[in-house]
Order: C-alpha cells, then sequence, then structure tokens
C-alpha cells in the first residue's frame, strides 16, 4: 500500500465508520475507595446515555468483586484493585482490576442484562475492557505508576496519593 488515502482490503471501512458515527462519551465517576476482601479497592461507575449506577448496582458490583477478590492473593495480588461498574449500552458489567506481582495485572471482567445486577457472571473468554473501560484503567496504570512504583516516602502516604487520584467526566 503505496498512499495514505488507500484502504488496505483487510479494513472493514464499513464497520469502522459505523462504529465511529455511533460513538460518544460516556460519563465516570469514582464511588470512593474502601476495603474488600483484604483489598484496597477504588471503585468507579461508568454510565451509558440514559443508563445510571445506582446504590444498588454499586452494591452488586462489590458483591461480585469481593468473591472474585477472596482468592486474588493465589493469583499473586498486591492487595491493590480498581472496579468498574459500567450501565452499557448493551448491558451491564463488571471490571475487577487487580495488580498482581512481576508488575503484571489480574482482570475480571462480568457480564449481565441490563438492569438486573443480580443476574452478573463471568464473561467469555477473551472479553477485554471496551473504549470507555479502557480509558480508566489507562488512568489507573499511570496513577498507579506514579504514586506507588515511583512514588517516594513511606508507604501509606503513597497509597494515599494512589487512593485519591481519581478519573471523572466524559470518557472518550
Amino acid at each position: 500500500m503505496d498512499h495514505e488515502d488507500e484502504l488496505p482490503a483487510a479494513v472493514p471501512a464499513e464497520a469502522l465508520l459505523a462504529l465511529a458515527g455511533g460513538h460518544h462519551a460516556r460519563a465516570g465517576r469514582p464511588l470512593g475507595a474502601r476495603e474488600t476482601a483484604g483489598h484496597l479497592v477504588k471503585v468507579y461507575a461508568i454510565e451509558a446515555p440514559g443508563r445510571t449506577v445506582g446504590d444498588e448496582e454499586a452494591r452488586a458490583a462489590l458483591k461480585v468483586a469481593e468473591a472474585h477478590l477472596a482468592s486474588a492473593r493465589h493469583r499473586g495480588s498486591l492487595g491493590l484493585a480498581v472496579v468498574l461498574v459500567h450501565a452499557g449500552g448493551d448491558g451491564d458489567y463488571v471490571l475487577v482490576h487487580t495488580w498482581i506481582e512481576g508488575h503484571m495485572a489480574d482482570l475480571a471482567v462480568f457480564t449481565g442484562p441490563a438492569g438486573k445486577p443480580e443476574l452478573l457472571r463471568p464473561g467469555r473468554a477473551g472479553l477485554a475492557p471496551c473504549v470507555w473501560e479502557a480509558a480508566v484503567l489507562a488512568h489507573e496504570r499511570e496513577a498507579f505508576s506514579r504514586h506507588v512504583l515511583d512514588g517516594t516516602g513511606p508507604l501509606a502516604g503513597r497509597l494515599a496519593a494512589w487512593r485519591a487520584d481519581t478519573v471523572e467526566g466524559a470518557l472518550r
């Protein structure tokens, strides 16, 4: 391919343009931090237009996260996690992201029908964060690196800085 205006044959132009045409910002907001299942957990809500994350959805998500985090030490967890409660356009999602040994992360994705938090179940193999969820996780990667890994001073102060460093507003 020699020209910038030529599309590679492998690129489904119509599908990509349809996806781009439907792309919009979603509201993201922190729901606080808490200790759950031996982890310090930062919790976020992500809301599609017309959807909200209320107390019931947050409680259900934390119940799912707690069950997952209960065995996280066996997967090398270092005790810090981020939980995303996503009221999506096509259903509900809960992501549990845990920092583990070796500069790695563990990610679990749970899915369910919209507005039925009691039906959240593990997502299919290979399911990864959507663009809005990835925006929050990218912020959290930077916050973890900046405050915990590259921070100075006592660990308690570094964790307090990490805990306070949140993202809020329109997620693109």
